[in-house]
């Protein structure tokens, strides 16, 4: 070491120890700023190691080779991130948020040659960093087109009507299931969690005509529902009306029959109390005739006014025979 620089560290007071030690300092800090790192609770990091992947590491402090050798990613992975298509949201600073529509996305031609517009969301995590990053290079743009693509094959393969109405759930849960067929296909390391379809309108030169379309329908379903409902209040009515015919019927049915059974035990009764005894049975029956049929004439009597006394009322039938 020179004259000039002993001199000059003797000035300052300091010692070549001091000096290395500084260095050494300077070197454990850069090393310490270089090799530690946190990652959020909803992240993990992707460490490469000169360029080639190494590690996955969670949330936390975390430690890596210092001076570049190590380098980190972080991915969020628990996060469910959003894709628009059709249109897009955005705030310009004012605090509201304003929609602007993207007509190439949206229009579409359905399976009966129609042209629609349709509007919907994707939501998808990532599930493997690793593949996040390094599988695909355009992984944004390789989403949107994928989903693009599904889109426009489901609604390609129906009517304009249903896709407006009854298919709706339906190509929400086919899209879901391809898209994730599609993504899995070129291990772009996400899963699609929901797929929803937001405004799906005819273009706007024909959009008065579809309108009155779907008021028709709109009056077709109310006219039906209060048929269904005419139907629902008068045919309980009717039903009841039938069991209780049916009711009666049954009833007089009944009654017919436990009289004829009693008819015959009593003719029955009578015929086993003749073969007994015939003659006995014989007048007994003859009276009980005879009183049924003057006790049914009111006012007539069978006395002999002259004589005073009852007639023999066999012997006048037996002389009149």
């Amino acid at each position: 070491m020179s004259d000039t620089v002993k001199q000059f560290f003797d000035k300052l007071r300091i010692s070549p120890r001091m000096i290395i030690g500084i260095v050494i300092v300077v070197l454990l800090a850069a090393a310490a700023s270089t090799s530690l790192f946190s990652v959020d609770a909803t992240e993990q990091a992707v460490i490469t190691r000169f360029g080639k992947y190494y590690k996955t590491v969670g949330s936390g402090l975390q430690m890596k080779l210092p001076f570049g050798i190590d380098k980190h990613y972080k991915v969020p992975v628990n996060v469910a991130q959003t894709e628009q298509f059709g249109f897009e949201t955005a705030d310009p600073g004012r605090g509201q948020l304003y929609r602007n529509s993207r007509l190439e996305e949206s229009t579409m031609l359905t399976g009966d040659l129609n042209i629609v517009d349709v509007e919907w969301i994707i939501q998808y995590k990532i599930v493997d960093p690793r593949a996040w990053l390094f599988n695909v290079m355009e992984n944004r743009q390789t989403i949107r087109d994928i989903s693009q693509s599904v889109m426009n094959m489901l609604v390609g393969d129906r009517a304009i009507l249903d896709v407006m109405g009854p298919d709706r759930l339906a190509i929400e849960n086919a899209s879901l299931e391809l898209m994730n067929e599609n993504f899995e296909s070129l291990g772009l390391g996400i899963n699609v969690i929901a797929v929803k379809l937001q405004n799906i309108v005819p273009p706007e030169g024909v959009q008065a005509a579809f309108e009155d379309v779907n008021k028709a329908i709109q009056d077709m379903n109310r006219l039906i529902n209060e048929g269904k409902e005419a139907y629902n209040s008068e045919i309980p009515k009717a039903q009841g009306e039938a069991e209780q015919q049916v009711l009666v019927a049954e009833g007089y049915a009944s009654e017919r029959i436990n009289r004829a059974q009693g008819d015959v035990a009593r003719f029955n009764s009578v015929y086993e109390e003749y073969r007994q005894a015939p003659a006995v049975t014989r007048d007994r029956l003859y009276l009980e005739a005879v009183e049924s049929v003057f006790g049914a004439q009111e006012g007539s009597t069978l006395i002999d006014k002259n004589v005073e006394n009852m007639l023999p009322i066999k012997n006048i039938n037996t002389g009149a025979q």
